[in-house]
């Protein structure tokens, strides 16, 4: 598989989606994920993609239980921000003290010590940016994630959250329907040196 620089990071040209295996397009079926994320490692992917809502944290504890003995041949995103409030729906929350925490039942359930690209699922609309964006340059500093990234914001944001933390990637839908990224973020992340991953890019 070709190859591509993700910031500090070599990864496979195409990573791995791993939502799927908990949620999303029919029943999850836990013995054919973890012989698909091996077989996925086999034959080359080098980026594995998940969330914390990703099926309330089952994603993340399925790729902990999988690969723990496979950390090393990988590079992990995984994602914080986007929570489920009492009545099961889901809600941005991205005060920073949330973040954190968010950050270290994703350690536990990873079975990890560092995530290597960690993205504000979803911008809280009632926290500003720099605040969110600060919280993870915080984890940063203490070893806990490597580097950050952001999902679905627009070129306004990126700006302001990249003059309060470094970004290393920005992360939205792309593919022959979906082109909003045309629209200015591309140039925007071409311009302060912001990969952009394509998620859905078969649609």
């Amino acid at each position: 598989m070709q190859s591509r620089n993700l910031g500090p990071f070599e990864v496979s040209a195409i990573g791995l989606g791993c939502m799927n295996c908990s949620m999303g397009y029919g029943a999850a079926d836990d013995e054919k994920s973890i012989r698909l994320l091996h077989q996925a490692l086999d034959a080359g992917y080098r980026l594995l993609d998940t969330a914390a809502l990703y099926g309330d944290g089952h994603n993340e504890s399925l790729i902990g239980l999988a690969l723990k003995d496979h950390r090393n041949e990988y590079v992990l995103s995984s994602k914080c921000g986007l929570v489920k409030n009492e009545q099961g729906e889901s809600i941005s929350n991205g005060r920073p003290e949330s973040l954190k925490q968010q950050c270290e039942d994703s350690l536990k359930r990873l079975q990890t010590d560092v995530i290597d690209l960690y993205y504000l699922h979803r911008m809280d609309r009632k926290v500003p940016i720099e605040e969110s964006v600060g919280a993870l340059g915080d984890l940063v500093s203490q070893g806990k994630i490597r580097a950050i990234g952001l999902s679905e914001v627009s070129t306004a944001t990126l700006r302001r959250a990249h003059a309060e933390q470094p970004i290393t990637a920005l992360q939205s839908e792309y593919s022959l329907w979906s082109r909003t990224p045309e629209c200015g973020i591309l140039h925007a992340c071409e311009e302060l040196g912001v990969t952009f991953v394509a998620f859905s890019p078969l649609g």
